[in-house]
């Protein structure tokens, strides 16, 4: 308020001491003539009803639009009293804005929402339009209602390489009632009844649904029954309308109202311009040709983009507003002011741009306390019953982590990922760290951090990556580990050429991940169960030894056997397939995921992309050729040179952590004692054991010299 004031003083001020400068410029200068940005090709119609149609778009005859761009206003004929309606395609899109900085068309689409009880191949999307420049925007997302369902957006009904969203929707036994089915928390859906998914970025148009249910026979009859199936695709946010919701998936205990299938569902497409110029290899990647820049963007003031696949679009440069695709269409910010007042204007100017910064830097201020005092109250709510000092000891500043990784300077960047960013930085105190950093502020994203916070904030151990601290002052926090400098197990796994890492290095690192997740499963005041075990997230340091990471997904485990429910999350490939399709999550779940690990050092095979000529992944290959006696067909050949009998016993044991059926598994425990057992026994030069299961007695964990308690 007090810098508002400020400002407005120094307004008045300033405007006074320039009056009698305007006034005189003015009496022998005009007061200079802008003319409004154009907005499409002149002689071409702008508008429908009440909705702007901006050149490359356009109405009427072809020269008034771009090739592809040409839309249809429906002038309500046959409609009395309806409003004219802007049509993309066949008809079956109406768009209701065309943004020229976002290059974006939100549409509203009827009859979008698939009835799926006819089983797969519920196809829907080859209508957006008969333009390949028109994809799905990453801002819709997939939503599913039905019992023990999966469906998967894809760009290929025949393949399931170019998947663009999926996501299961499951019902217990028990359920018996729609109102005993929907769980919602946070979205409309938990996973229960209902599912959403987001959709990726994709350049290929989406061709359509695959559905794939999870039972037969009468089970699934019993789950048509029990919860009307449909799927559909809409933009982000419009599902969680709940009076939305309702209406399709129905009111807690009532129906599914008969008119769903014709709702009106919008979506936001994404829009480029191909076909502008031939190819020019001269200009590769992202580079716009000379030809192309000029052909398409005509705003001097504008600049030409491309995604590198012959699709381009055209943005106003800095300081400008407009439509790029237009002479004069990119227009300055101030045009249209006049310029006689000379000097007084230039010191409005500075001061404006002193109170401003001011304005800004106080808000910056506000903005991380409130997010300090947020997550700083979140955080102690986790550890209420744990270690409160923790949230203190462990805080870090914004400005420290800043100057420690010279304002998030992209050169610092070490890894990452779609939600986020790992940064490279360098204390005050000179230790160096990783730094965490979310893209995605939402408050799953924020539950996730917190939740990392709270679990590695209790974990001591060698072979479980170190977190030093956390920074509060931002709406998801930053979380500063000890460095690791020697990549992931996947990366040092899958290198090109012939040999890897060394089989008792393998060995080795096998051993130490499952006394990671024992100490988990076991020592922890409260057990932790990871729920994203992959080669991916064990790190190696310079003395490879291995460093399990990334507990965003990790969950407290119940004292009881019977596991908790929970949304499923995971990885494809190293994903328990029990905890898949009942949504229960317990330890063996952790077991299933360590022995696709141990599949992949045996093999050097990607679980998540193996695929046999029968259809066959990798889980289900290595089982069938464990079981008829030929292994060695998909081992690895480093490892029969240089394994001895262990490799068998390995292969063994990998083979008991995959059991389909959960309580057949053996425990983290037992499976630390069988490595640790095939470590002793190579060393001495001799097998003396072999790992049977349920031979284990489960004794007290005895802590090592690996672990420490906190």
């Amino acid at each position: 308020m007090a810098a508002a004031v400020l400002l407005a003083a120094a307004v008045a001020v300033v405007m006074a001491a320039a009056a009698s400068t305007q006034l005189a410029a003015a009496a022998d200068a005009p007061l200079p003539l802008v003319a409004p940005a154009p907005v499409g090709l002149p002689n071409c119609t702008t508008t429908c009803g009440d909705v702007p149609v901006p050149y490359p778009f356009g109405l009427g005859p072809p020269r008034c639009s771009w090739p592809g761009f040409n839309l249809t206003c429906d002038d309500a004929a046959g409609r009395p009293g309806a409003p004219p309606r802007l049509l993309l395609g066949d008809g079956t899109l109406e768009v209701v804005d065309v943004s020229l900085r976002n290059t974006t068309v939100r549409v509203v689409r009827r009859g979008d929402v698939a009835n799926i009880t006819s089983g797969r191949n519920v196809t829907f999307g080859r209508s957006f339009t008969g333009y390949s420049g028109f994809t799905l925007s990453d801002r819709n997302e997939l939503v599913l209602s039905g019992c023990n369902v999966v469906a998967m957006l894809v760009g290929d009904l025949d393949e399931y390489s170019n998947i663009i969203s999926g996501c299961a929707s499951f019902c217990s036994s028990s359920n018996t009632s729609k109102g005993e089915i929907r769980q919602p928390a946070g979205k409309y859906c938990s996973g229960l009844g209902c599912c959403q998914a987001p959709v990726s970025m994709n350049y290929s148009r989406p061709e359509g649904v695959q559905v794939s249910w999870l039972r037969g026979g009468a089970d699934r009859q019993q789950d048509l029954l029990r919860l009307e199936p449909f799927v559909l695709v809409a933009e982000k946010g419009w599902f969680d309308q709940r009076p939305v919701a309702d209406q399709l998936v129905g009111p807690p205990g009532g129906s599914q109202r008969p008119d769903a299938a014709t709702i009106e569902v919008p979506l936001v497409l994404e829009w480029t311009v191909n076909n502008v110029a031939p190819r020019d290899d001269r200009y590769p990647g992202p580079a716009c040709s000379p030809a192309v820049a000029q052909r398409l963007c005509r705003s001097a003031n504008s600049e030409c983009t491309t995604n590198g696949n012959g699709d381009y679009s055209c943005q106003c440069r800095g300081g400008y507003d407009g439509n790029p695709y237009l002479d004069g269409g990119c227009q300055g910010f101030s045009a249209g002011i006049g310029l006689g007042s000379g000097a007084g204007l230039i010191l409005l100017a500075l001061v404006a741009v002193f109170v401003t910064k001011k304005i800004r830097h106080r808000r910056v201020r506000k903005l991380k306390q409130k997010f300090f005092s947020q997550n700083r109250g979140q955080l102690l709510h986790q550890l209420v019953s744990q270690r409160a000092d923790i949230a203190e000891r462990m805080i870090i500043t914004l400005d420290e982590l800043e100057k420690a990784t010279n304002n998030f300077d992209r050169s610092r960047e070490i890894g990452g990922g779609g939600h986020g960013t790992v940064y490279k930085g360098i204390l005050s105190d000179l230790q160096v760290v990783a730094i965490k950093k979310s893209k995605i502020t939402v408050q799953k994203e924020i539950d996730e951090f917190i939740n990392e916070v709270a679990i590695l904030s209790q974990i001591n151990h060698r072979n479980i990556v170190r977190l030093l601290g956390c920074c509060l002052e931002t709406e998801v926090p930053l979380l500063v580990y000890e460095f690791i400098s020697n990549g992931t197990l996947f990366h040092h796994l899958h290198v090109e050429g012939p040999t890897s890492i060394p089989w008792d290095s393998r060995l080795r690192i096998a051993a130490e991940t499952a006394k990671a997740l024992a100490y988990l499963h076991w020592s922890v005041s409260t057990p932790v169960i990871h729920r994203d075990i992959k080669s991916s997230n064990i790190l190696l340091d310079d003395t490879m030894t291995s460093k399990v990471s990334d507990f965003g997904a990790s969950r407290y485990a119940p004292m009881d056997s019977t596991g908790l429910t929970t949304k499923v999350q995971g990885t494809i490939g190293y994903l328990d397939p029990s905890y898949f399709y009942t949504g229960r999550l317990t330890e063996r779940s952790d077991v299933f995921s360590f022995g696709v690990i141990l599949v992949e050092l045996l093999t050097r095979k990607k679980p998540f992309s193996y695929l046999t000529s029968d259809g066959e992944g990798l889980v289900a290959h290595f089982v069938r050729l464990l079981e008829e006696g030929n292994i060695s067909q998909i081992l690895d050949p480093q490892v029969i040179e240089e394994g001895g009998k262990e490799v068998q016993e390995v292969s063994i044991l990998a083979a008991s952590c995959i059991n389909l059926r959960a309580e057949e598994r053996p425990t983290m425990r037992e499976v630390e004692h069988a490595l640790e057992g095939l470590q002793v026994s190579k060393n001495k030069g001799s097998m003396v054991m072999s790992f049977k299961k349920g031979s284990m007695v489960r004794d007290e964990f005895e802590d090592d010299d690996g672990v420490e308690m906190t």
